[in-house]
């Protein structure tokens, strides 16, 4: 019997299908709710796996994580407030369209195109392990560094409309960032004394107040009147124009699935990064990046395709080297050594049926996405039915429950209320949210590479440029940088140009 027809024995038992089962219903649960993040479901599922054998336990991690990472679509684009932070790059965008009664098109995205991202970062994931897993071992602080100014960079493109408050946001995101010990001393920086902020901000606290938060203050504020209009919205068939949406947008699908698997193979980065990089490259080559903001399903579909390919990406350096790609494999890694599959190598040559188990495992995730996914957004429209004044402190209530399970202590709750007023404050004075989250979630990347590479080269700066893949990486970001300055001296030629013809022709 070969390995494939093992691996199809191994998934085919009732204990594997009920596992991945109640393990999926989980995750839509988890992700659906503003502060559960899917690494916090997975958290809460290692105990369980204590009493599975190794298939089902490996099982329910694939599936819980599958799951939760699209049920955060659904609180972000029928609220704005996203269910984990790999869909908080298109929150804004999808909640728009809620806004104008496109939900049902929306969360119809969302769900289609989280399903191809995910089979996509699946196929590659059993076709190209070895080779990308090579690939992103090859990173060093030095790539890292480079890696994670691109993804600062990508801010400028998020929110290309006002430049100047875009940079505004970013720089509160890393000042933010550099709350907690110093790099590399020790010393404590910008904790005001307090024992709590040693350890920096907590970002999921930071992430609900920001997003969840400050749409409750504004609805409290405003009365309300920031509600969609129900009258308008229509969840009736979500797969109704899945065949339009695939032709119209399989380039955008194609390009986020493999940036997905890409920045999902590299240790460290994950969904949350890969869907923020995503949503940038996809305004920076939109034929309408003017359209972004405004409720534009093209973002939302490369970056949902993003954050779930980089969930089958970040499997690879995981399984064959045993570093994970992300906080989730890196739960999933302490579990494979528990159950006797240790990651490496020697896995794929001694038990390849195990490793064959995996992947049909995550086809079928994906598979059942679409069903569950299909439930969960014919559900989705009762929240909305819910009255405001109903609505918003139920939401309060597990913003502070999310705020609190981070990291199990009250000062986070206060955390998390602070950055919702922030936020409020912020959207009030025209300045995006998008570009201040990334800046708090890449600042200390950018610190830390920054300052291991110096101590490495001897603060030799030319040392950022002597290895291939930094070298590419700093040509691309140094080019970033370039486009808006050559820009403007284009246009100004241009102007100066076009007022010569004017003067020439009086």
């Amino acid at each position: 019997m070969s390995s494939l027809e093992l691996a199809f024995n191994l998934v085919a038992q009732w204990d594997v299908v009920i596992s991945v089962g109640l393990a999926a219903i989980f995750g839509l649960f988890v992700g659906a709710i503003p502060g559960l993040t899917a690494t916090m479901a997975m958290a809460v599922l290692v105990p369980i796996t204590f009493y599975l054998d190794p298939i089902p336990a490996v099982g329910a991690m694939v599936s819980c994580s599958a799951m939760a990472i699209f049920a955060g679509d659904i609180p972000a684009m029928l609220l704005r407030m996203p269910g984990t932070p790999a869909s908080a790059a298109y929150a804004d965008e999808g909640y728009r369209m809620t806004l104008r009664g496109e939900a049902e098109r929306a969360l119809g995205a969302g769900l289609l195109f989280s399903a191809i991202g995910g089979l996509f970062g699946t196929v590659v994931l059993m076709i190209a392990a070895p080779m990308l897993a090579e690939v992103a071992l090859e990173f060093s602080s030095y790539e890292y560094f480079w890696l994670a100014l691109l993804g600062l960079t990508s801010a400028v493109f998020i929110a290309s409309k006002d430049a100047p408050k875009a940079l505004i946001s970013l720089m509160i995101g890393l000042g933010v960032a550099t709350i907690g010990l110093e790099n590399p001393s020790g010393q404590p920086r910008f904790n005001f004394g307090s024992i709590e902020l040693l350890a920096g901000v907590n970002f999921i606290a930071a992430l609900i107040g920001l997003f969840a938060v400050s749409e409750v203050l504004r609805n409290v504020i405003n009365g309300g009147l920031v509600a969609p209009k129900l009258d308008q919205i229509r969840i009736g068939n979500p797969v109704r124009e899945w065949g339009q949406l695939i032709r119209r947008y399989w380039r955008q699908q194609l390009r986020g699935s493999s940036l997905g698997v890409v920045i999902g193979a590299l240790p460290g980065a994950g969904a949350d990064i890969a869907s923020w990089m995503a949503y940038a490259v996809s305004r920076r080559f939109s034929r309408d990046p003017k359209k972004f903001g405004t409720g534009h399903l093209e973002g939302i579909v490369e970056s949902t395709s993003a954050n779930n390919a980089a969930l089958g990406g970040a499997w690879v350096p995981a399984l064959v080297f045993g570093v994970p790609g992300d906080s989730i494999t890196a739960i999933v890694i302490g579990v494979l050594y528990m159950k006797g599959m240790n990651p490496g190598p020697t896995l794929f040559l001694q038990n390849p049926e195990n490793i064959y188990a995996v992947f049909l495992i995550f086809i079928a995730a994906n598979v059942l996405m679409i069903g569950f996914g299909w439930t969960a957004i014919s559900i989705a429209k009762r929240i909305l039915t819910v009255p405001r004044n109903v609505l918003m402190p139920i939401i309060l209530v597990f913003c502070i429950t999310g705020a609190y399970a981070s990291n199990n202590g009250m000062f986070d709750v206060g955390v998390m209320l602070a950055f919702g007023i922030l936020g409020y404050l912020m959207e009030e004075n025209g300045i995006p949210i998008a570009p201040c989250i990334l800046g708090l979630v890449l600042g200390e990347l950018v610190e830390s590479n920054f300052i291991t590479s110096m101590l490495k080269s001897d603060g030799e700066l030319l040392a950022f440029l002597q290895r291939p893949i930094s070298l590419g990486l700093g040509i691309v970001t140094i080019l970033i940088w370039c486009i808006p300055l050559v820009m403007m001296v284009r246009s100004r030629l241009q102007g100066k140009a076009l007022a010569a013809t004017t003067t020439g022709d009086h």
